[in-house]
């Protein structure tokens, strides 16, 4: 079993206060605040939380190292945005499959945010041959689909988001019974939290059960994709 949450109301109490100061000097003169209350519970959960992890699927990864595992960078990639603030005022969390390099594989992902924390299941964004992999695997195996996002435990807390096209894409019936989910740009599922169940002792245990609910939502994708799970 998992140790009790490492999160505190210290770690959303340092992300509101950065929230309001999103600046450089700011956060150099509290960045042992950052370390204590908000990295280094994060890196904590992590490493702690791999052995759920592997009781939920064998080739999912939690990867504690500082940079380049699990646990997202706080910096924001300012490159190309209009909005410059440097940091993020969340914490990311992906536990993703073996074979990915990025957030675009398939896995789970936990959002921690002041008045928004939330546990996500899937496929972020993926790359046009995988989209396309997994739109094919609807339209061929369409009862699977439905079975596996109708599933008492996962439809009972899930609710699948983001974004889709205005029209089915091309090579598909525009009247397909499985239309909406075709129109998908990607297959993620959510379920809520709130920040004291974050940092309330059974929180892991939590959020254990909860993905295991996506399960065949993940068995699917992952399937289409020809990868295990």
């Amino acid at each position: 079993m998992a140790d009790a949450s490492p999160f505190t109301p210290a770690t959303f109490r340092f992300l509101r206060d950065l929230r309001k100061n999103n600046d450089r000097d700011w956060f150099e003169a509290n960045r042992e605040r950052y370390e204590r209350d908000v990295r280094e519970p994060a890196l904590h959960f992590i490493s702690d939380f791999a052995k759920c992890l592997r009781r939920i699927s064998p080739h999912l990864i939690a990867d504690p190292r500082p940079v380049g595992g699990s646990l997202f960078r706080i910096h924001r990639d300012v490159r190309f945005s209009a909005d410059k603030r440097p940091y993020k005022t969340h914490l990311g969390i992906h536990f993703r499959h073996e074979v990915g390099r990025d957030a675009h594989a398939p896995g789970l992902y936990l959002h921690l945010e002041p008045g928004d924390v939330y546990a996500g299941a899937g496929v972020w964004r993926p790359p046009r041959a995988v989209l396309a992999e997994i739109r094919d695997a609807l339209d061929e195996s369409p009862t699977a689909w439905r079975r596996a996002v109708s599933a008492r435990g996962f439809a009972a807390q899930w609710a699948l988001s983001g974004e889709s096209l205005k029209r089915v894409p091309r090579g598909f019936d525009p009247e397909h019974p499985l239309a909406d989910d075709l129109k998908r740009k990607e297959f993620v599922a959510i379920t809520g939290f709130r920040e004291r169940e974050a940092c309330a002792a059974d929180f892991p245990q939590r959020l254990e059960r909860a993905w295991r609910a996506t399960t065949p939502f993940l068995r699917f994708l992952t399937g289409a994709e020809g990868l295990a799970f």
